[in-house]
């Protein structure tokens, strides 16, 4: 098989899926969308549900490259914290509510994906917040694993569609709204300072 030609299926997919929610086309749509025989197409996938479990597979590991490069060039702790918030507002605002809600309907790809916050996400904000801590940007009297924990808590509060139903609420402005004013809250005068240049253009 040629990975070359996986990978730029699952990018097209995943842009696809993003635009138009995964069940708004068939699987034979999808095929035709992405200019594939349905042969190739069953070479590479099982069925839509691989796809969908495959393209979600393809996002965790863009989103760590994307993570790593960052952290490369950025020592500051409240600064990564809010270039992770400000890429978490920039995906979300190409991301049609659709994705959000056909995504959970699809339980290998769904658990993928909450593993990943659990075990990816979860460690990852720790390890941020203890640096922060540490670099005198994050209060120190802040309970780490706790905030930690709610950090985490808000995503599902953000997906709540009963809560925040698309149709009334852009997903990205819920993101910003929950997110920004709670990390503000847990920096110090000096992280206020450092993460100025952030808050003003979020």
């Amino acid at each position: 098989m040629n990975p070359t030609l996986r990978d730029t299926l699952l990018d097209e997919a995943y842009h696809l899926f993003l635009r138009e929610g995964i069940d708004s086309n068939s699987q034979e749509q999808i095929t035709a969308k992405l200019d594939v025989s349905p042969a190739t197409f069953r070479e590479m996938f099982r069925d839509k549900a691989d796809l969908v479990l495959q393209v979600t597979q393809y996002d965790i590991a863009r989103q760590k490259r994307v993570h790593a490069a960052l952290f490369a060039q950025e020592p500051n702790a409240i600064k990564r914290l809010l270039s992770l918030l400000e890429i978490g507002i920039k995906d979300l605002r190409q991301v049609s509510p659709q994705y959000i809600a056909d995504i959970q309907k699809y339980p290998e790809a769904w658990d993928l994906a909450l593993d990943h916050l659990t075990n990816y996400s979860g460690p990852q904000m720790h390890q941020i917040l203890n640096d922060g801590v540490l670099q005198k940007m994050i209060r120190g009297d802040i309970n780490i694993g706790l905030v930690t924990k709610i950090i985490l808590e808000m995503v599902n509060l953000l997906l709540n569609e009963q809560v925040f139903p698309p149709s009334r609420y852009s997903i990205a402005e819920v993101y910003r709204s929950i997110y920004l004013y709670y990390i503000r809250g847990l920096c110090t005068e000096e992280g206020i300072q450092a993460a100025a240049e952030h808050f003003s253009r979020m």
